[in-house]
């Protein structure tokens, strides 16, 4: 079987499992050699908002070496005193690729850094930015605290102008607490204790970190929402410093041809009417490009963005209610995708990597992710956009088993930290449906579902919410009556849900056919074995036969889609399609893409 599937040699192992720092890799991927200080992650971090090149530098990574303490109480920051430890940033402390390989419930970061006396010149500004800080991080420049932020999923920033010294190397200090479980914050899968279906903890800075210059007043956010014609976008902004009498101007390119444009008063909805629109689909996922500036008497700010045409929404379709992309019956055939990583456990290692498993999935015949209680960096949803995925976005959930513990506090944080993220990613055209509790794990009763369910339809009317992914199980059991889906989870299943008369169908979760690789497993880990299949022959057969009752059952029932767990093994969980480290494809492609094809046609039909 070795050979049939691809087995690395002895030798590539131990090459391959070699990280910068001469530590080995308890299981490596083929990116895990790659990275190196020099190169972490380089690519620009935020491509819905690009500030392109001109004559200048227009931001600097931060990414590469820091400076590092770790404690297990809190203590004062270190201003001005070298610390002894490193660590490779983003990759989050627990991996290896960071260098330090452990947890810590408290830590600092430290850096001293150059500002290109571009980025202050002309009046500019400088904004400090952070994808993604595990949990909560307070930032000092020159031991000026700019910056303080909570939750460990959504990005942040802080113009840190005015902390700037004049001449030299400016200190960068990151204070982090990261508790994961140990309280009721967001933590998705993340446990200090992993086992089972909980996974290593990755604490600290997980996502890029970058400089920026920019006029004193900037664009901070740029979304693109279809309107229901799909023939137009509106067109939101969120800006950096005082909008009162600034201007907003967005032109829209087709394969570089102007096709629209829009002005009007910064922070206010524009419309940008399309000549001879170009929906996005997963078959077709057509991206325009933008260009916008936004002007404040003799400053103009300038940036570049991409979004693409689409409306997802549930309808009526020969009396049933199903999921209608731009206004057409279609079958969301998902993978369950937990975005974890043997080197880098919540971070990709690389570019590449991170683009890895979502073009396995549509190589595959996916037509949709399932991004399970985590979110990703900007970038994983830049390439589900282009390579043409759609995508129900999971909230990281709070810890299973405290609902009783829940203060209102919690509760309240949570709530915000929902907002947040919807916040953050409601531009990105992947994204179709969010997901607030999975199983009811930290939902604290069988309304809170259909409350927060109100709260991110409100907060983004343009998106299917499922306010609970398997109502059918296993935490809070109940179906909250609320949301646009109606969602069971079935091991192996699939489940075959029928639409109400005011919901579409879906199977949130179903299969789980577990075989192990020798070789290619997290070590140490006991293995999880429900679903298991004795060889590889056994696991395609699984597959097939468990996606075509989807085909001859559920879609007669009116069914708009199904998860498959997973696309990837996770430490103990050894179900992929994938094994852990990327290196085996468990099934044969072919195989998999003609019954992932078969069903999606047979559910695109009315």
């Amino acid at each position: 079987m070795a050979a049939a599937m691809g087995l690395a040699s002895t030798a590539a192992v131990a090459t391959d499992q070699a990280v910068w720092n001469g530590k080995t890799a308890p299981l490596a991927t083929p990116w895990t050699a790659e990275v190196s200080p020099d190169n972490a992650l380089p690519e620009y971090p935020r491509p819905q908002l690009a500030r392109p090149s001109l004559d200048q530098p227009r931001w600097l990574s931060l990414n590469g070496l820091w400076q590092f303490a770790a404690s297990d109480a809190q203590g004062s920051p270190p201003f001005g005193q070298a610390l002894k430890d490193q660590v490779l940033v983003p990759y989050p402390i627990e991996s290896v690729l960071s260098g330090v390989q452990k947890h810590a419930d408290f830590m600092f970061y430290r850096r001293m850094v150059d500002v290109p006396s571009a980025f202050t010149a002309h009046g500019q500004h400088v904004r400090l930015n952070f994808g993604a800080v595990g949990q909560d991080a307070t930032v000092y420049v020159n031991g000026k605290r700019v910056a303080q932020h909570a939750g460990g999923y959504a990005s942040f920033s802080a113009d840190i102008t005015s902390a700037l010294r004049a001449q030299g190397p400016q200190e960068i200090i990151v204070a982090v607490h990261a508790p994961v479980d140990g309280v009721n914050v967001m933590v998705g899968k993340q446990r200090l204790k992993p086992e089972g279906i909980f996974y290593t903890a990755a604490s600290g800075i997980w996502q890029s970190v970058w400089l920026e210059p920019v006029p004193a007043t900037s664009l901070a956010q740029l979304d693109f929402t279809a309107a229901h014609g799909l023939d137009a976008f509106t067109v939101t902004s969120k800006v950096n410093g005082g909008q009162d009498g600034a201007t907003l101007h967005v032109t829209a390119y087709a394969d570089g041809k102007a096709v629209g444009e829009a002005t009007g008063p910064a922070g206010q909805p524009l419309h940008l009417a399309i000549a001879q629109p170009h929906a996005w689909s997963p078959q077709d996922p057509f991206l325009y490009t933008f260009k916008a500036t936004l002007t404040h008497g003799d400053q103009r700010d300038e940036v570049t963005s991409y979004a693409g045409l689409r409306t997802i929404a549930v309808e009526k379709v020969e009396g049933r209610n199903r999921i209608v992309l731009n206004g057409k019956p279609t079958f969301l055939l998902a993978t369950l995708d937990q975005g974890y990583w043997p080197d880098g456990i919540y971070t990709a290692p690389t570019d590449a990597a991170l683009k890895f498993d979502i073009q396995k999935t549509k190589d595959l015949g996916f037509n949709t992710i399932r991004k399970h209680i985590k979110v990703e960096p900007a970038r994983w949803y830049y390439w589900a956009d282009r390579i043409g995925l759609m995508v129900w976005q999971d909230m990281p959930a709070l810890p299973n088993g405290h609902n009783e513990k829940l203060s209102d506090a919690d509760k309240t944080r949570f709530r915000a930290d929902v907002a947040a993220i919807v916040g953050q990613l409601k531009g990105e055209t992947s994204i179709i449906g969010w997901i607030p509790f999975n199983e009811g794990w930290g939902q604290w009763s069988i309304p809170a579902a259909a409350e927060l369910s109100a709260q991110i339809k409100q907060l983004d009317p343009s998106r299917l919410v499922d306010a609970r992914s398997g109502a059918n199980c296993c935490d809070t059991k109940g179906d909250p009556q609320a949301g646009d889906v109606i969602d069971v989870h079935d091991y192996q299943g699939p489940g075959l849900p029928s639409p109400d008369a005011r919901r579409a169908a879906i199977d949130g979760e179903h299969g789980g056919l577990t075989l192990g690789v020798p070789g290619h497993v997290w070590p140490n880990t006991p293995i999880n074995p429900y679903g298991a299949v004795k060889d590889r022959d056994a696991l395609n057969a699984g597959y097939v036969a468990n996606t075509a009752v989807l085909r001859d059952k559920g879609v007669p029932k009116g069914m708009s889609g199904s998860v498959y767990t997973q696309i990837t093994d996770v430490e103990g969980e050894h179900n992929g399609l994938y094994t852990y480290d990327r290196k085996v494809e468990k099934v044969d492609e072919a195989q998999v893409r003609a019954i992932n094809e078969a069903t999606i046609r047979a559910g695109t039909q009315p």
